[in-house]
């Protein structure tokens, strides 16, 4: 009878109101989402701040790791991908780098199991940032007349053009920062409900009626421990790959021809 009371007082099918995380604190614009993103903010600037404190010529070992991120971004990535122009934009690639990595550790770490960047807002908010500095640093290298021709023009033939340019358009001012935030939300909403099908299926299946259905929540639990593990992959290739297209989008607009 009790039962029966809970499902009919619980909504069905849910709506869009049940999809977005409940406030805390009675505070509207802190979410889950929105504090686990300000602590990854604090966790970065406090570990750097304090690692580059009082720097040594032998480093320590916070400093270490400090150094060989930076250096890592610097020279794998910035210097790599952009070239010896590049080594202006590490700061801001570093930064990105590994924000958006402690921000999607956070998806494995217990009792938080979520990331910011499941959240599609912050993705887009990374994206838009980095979609502003590279057409910044393209109108300023060309001029803005000149950067439109670079990043839609392609050497073909005239009646080639008419299918080129739209398609370039849509390419260098619509789909690389649309693309650049969702594959980084996607990967992250996907592994968080992942974890969460298999967690829970595993409750599910241990207080199933039939006896033989109880053993195999083992099973779903193991499964959930081994995504966890596939999941911190996944929260490092994202970062990566997310720092590397954003490297790749400068190269483009920096680079004397198309």
């Amino acid at each position: 009878m009790v039962s029966g009371l809970v499902l009919a007082e619980t909504p069905f099918p849910p709506s869009v109101e049940d999809i977005f995380p409940p406030h805390l604190f009675g505070v509207e614009w802190l979410t889950k989402f929105s504090l686990f993103l300000w602590l990854a903010v604090a966790l970065v600037l406090i570990y750097f701040l304090v690692s580059y404190r009082d720097p040594k010529i032998v480093p320590t070992k916070k400093q270490w790791l400090a150094e060989s991120i930076y250096g890592f971004v610097r020279e794998g990535v910035a210097k790599d991908v952009i070239g010896h122009e590049g080594l202006r934009f590490a700061p801001y690639l570093a930064s990105l780098f590994v924000f958006i990595l402690v921000g999607n550790i956070f998806s494995i770490i217990p009792f938080i199991q979520v990331s910011p960047m499941a959240h599609i807002a912050f993705p887009a908010g990374l994206a838009i940032c980095t979609y502003v500095l590279y057409l910044y640093q393209g109108i300023k290298k060309h001029g803005f007349a000149g950067y439109i021709k670079h990043a839609v023009y392609l050497p073909a033939p005239w009646y080639m053009q008419f299918l080129l340019i739209p398609i370039e358009f849509l390419q260098a001012f619509i789909l690389q920062p649309v693309t650049l935030a969702l594959r980084l939300f996607a990967n992250m909403f996907a592994g968080h409900m992942l974890l969460l099908v298999f967690t829970l299926g595993g409750f599910a299946l241990l207080n199933a009626e039939s006896f033989f259905l109880k053993p195999i929540s083992l099973v779903s639990w193991a499964m959930t421990i081994g995504l966890t593990f596939f999941e911190l992959l996944i929260a490092a290739l994202q970062a990566y790959v997310f720092t590397l297209l954003t490297a790749n989008y400068l190269a483009g607009v920096l680079a004397d021809e198309h």
